[in-house]
């Protein structure tokens, strides 16, 4: 520098006021302010493709029926409307999670929307029911590219810490409103427009989405240079339809059938394989170390117990409210309102219980309250009045389910290193979509042996309420499973 310019430089700062604490301020205020409301606007994207994914799982419920006159499916196909899509989107998660590590968050987001969008287009026109199972797995594929990464890219914005709580908070709360809003969404516009437009709705929300965020998000990655492991992902995809498969099989055929059998026997030996394969594969899909972490392995096993119970609620509260008491689509869905209210007010709630309590406590907590509301549903009858055999237990279950999804994300999340966040991530949402698809499978099969082929109002109402019976049991043995296994409180303290 010139002795000129310097002498100029010298008297720019000499005649500048200093340590004004007013100019300090004005510095410091702008970058905190864009930082916060660009880490909102990333959790609003993340938490809008949560809400997509998870919303498909159930918006397709109440309108069943209709596909079924429409397309000419069977019971067994009905109930392949949601395994199809269930477990696609739980075979692939891991292997979407991974790939977000490899690839970017932003990138596999950006993937996983546009393919989930575009396989509602296809479900949405279909005119024979293979088209519409196709389309379903389709979507359940893009599901599981998208899901892990809302996760992680919430974990990437928000630093370690109360924040980060309430922000996967916020994210289970969009996630169970998605499950509890299906209902409505679907009941509304099977109602006003036709089935087709359960599916449908999913391309303008999905554009948008894509579009927001390609502006907002900011890519980031881990582990540049591995591989994926595509053996892994066929194998426990397979293994999981197989098994499925199977368990649907005993409503028709029984548990000694070969019909049952072999494709059970074939889909635990291909879930055999798949462990055997990670075990030895370099780059490996779901590596097992994971599971030496007390909190990871627990917090997994415990989602997919409560998973189990909770996805089929919805089911068979929404075909008991249509099929025994008479309801429209449109009504089914509005009868569900105070129980959606009730999920996102317990995922909401549950940041701050923690605080005080710990995860873990919360998180038993959780489950029983919703075992008390399982237990109240399975009272049910075929004369049944809204306060006491909808509304009541439907609170009672869903705000338990609520309030202990939160601790089992951010515990299972919370131990992993950035490298395998988005597997730890895809992970948990695997626990809950696997125990989803395998529990619907195993309360249907319950509920159809207690009815007998029985179609009178009474006959369903007893098999609905077996469903809700050993759904309680379920619950209350991931209730004990989290007591002995989570790990001991230890309560975050709010700055």
């Amino acid at each position: 520098m010139t002795p000129m310019a310097q002498a100029r430089s010298d008297d720019a700062r000499s005649n500048a006021p200093s340590g004004s604490p007013s100019d300090a301020r004005r510095s410091r205020t702008p970058a905190p302010t864009a930082r916060s409301l660009r880490t909102w606007a990333v959790i609003l994207a993340a938490c809008a493709g949560q809400f997509l994914v998870v919303l498909d799982v159930s918006v397709v419920n109440v309108a069943l029926p209709s596909m079924r006159t429409d397309l000419g499916l069977s019971a067994t196909g009905l109930q392949w409307v949601l395994n199809a899509y269930s477990i696609a989107f739980a075979g692939f998660m891991l292997l979407g999670g991974r790939a977000g590590d490899i690839f970017g968050r932003k990138r596999m987001f950006l993937v996983g929307l546009g393919l989930f969008t575009a396989a509602s287009v296809a479900g949405g026109l279909a005119v024979d029911g293979w088209q519409l199972l196709a389309a379903r797995a389709v979507q359940g594929l893009g599901a599981a590219v998208l899901a892990p990464a809302t996760l992680t890219i919430i974990t990437a914005a928000v630093p370690p810490g109360p924040a980060r709580t309430r922000a996967i908070g916020t994210w289970s709360a969009v996630g169970a409103a998605g499950g509890a809003a299906g209902g409505l969404v679907g009941g509304v516009l099977t109602d006003l427009l036709s089935w087709r437009w359960v599916l449908l709705i999913n391309v303008p929300v999905g554009v948008l989405v894509l579009v927001a965020a390609a502006a907002w998000l900011t890519e980031s990655k881990q582990g540049s240079g591995s591989r994926l492991d595509l053996p892994g992902a066929v194998l426990v995809t397979a293994g999981l339809a197989a098994v499925a498969y199977g368990i649907v099989q005993t409503e028709e055929s029984g548990w000694t059938a070969g019909a049952t059998v072999l494709p059970l026997l074939g889909g635990l030996v291909l879930l055999g394989l798949f462990v055997a394969v990670e075990a030895r594969a370099k780059a490996p899909l779901m590596p097992l170390k994971l599971f030496r972490s007390r909190a990871v392995s627990a917090a997994n096993v415990t989602m997919m117990v409560c998973g189990s119970a909770s996805f089929a609620m919805w089911f068979f509260m929404t075909v008991y409210a249509q099929n025994v008491l008479g309801y429209s689509p449109l009504e089914a869905g509005l009868a569900l309102i105070p129980s959606s209210l009730s999920v996102v007010l317990g995922a909401k709630l549950a940041p701050r219980l923690m605080t005080m309590a710990g995860a873990r406590n919360i998180a038993v907590l959780g489950a029983l309250i919703a075992a008390v509301g399982f237990g109240w549903q399975s009272t049910m009858t075929a004369d049944g009045t809204y306060l006491t055999a909808i509304a009541g237990p439907g609170i009672l279950m869903m705000a338990g389910i609520g309030l202990a999804a939160t601790p089992l994300a951010s515990l299972a999340t919370s131990s992993a290193a950035p490298g395998d966040a988005g597997l730890v991530s895809g992970m948990i949402n695997t626990s809950r979509t696997m125990g989803g698809a395998l529990g619907l499978a195993v309360l249907t099969t319950v509920a159809a042996a207690r009815t007998a082929g029985g179609t009178t109002p009474e006959a369903m109402a007893e098999g609905y309420a077996l469903a809700f019976r050993t759904g309680t049991g379920v619950l209350l043995v991931g209730a004990v499973l989290m007591l002995l296994w989570l790990p001991r409180p230890n309560p975050e303290r709010v700055p």
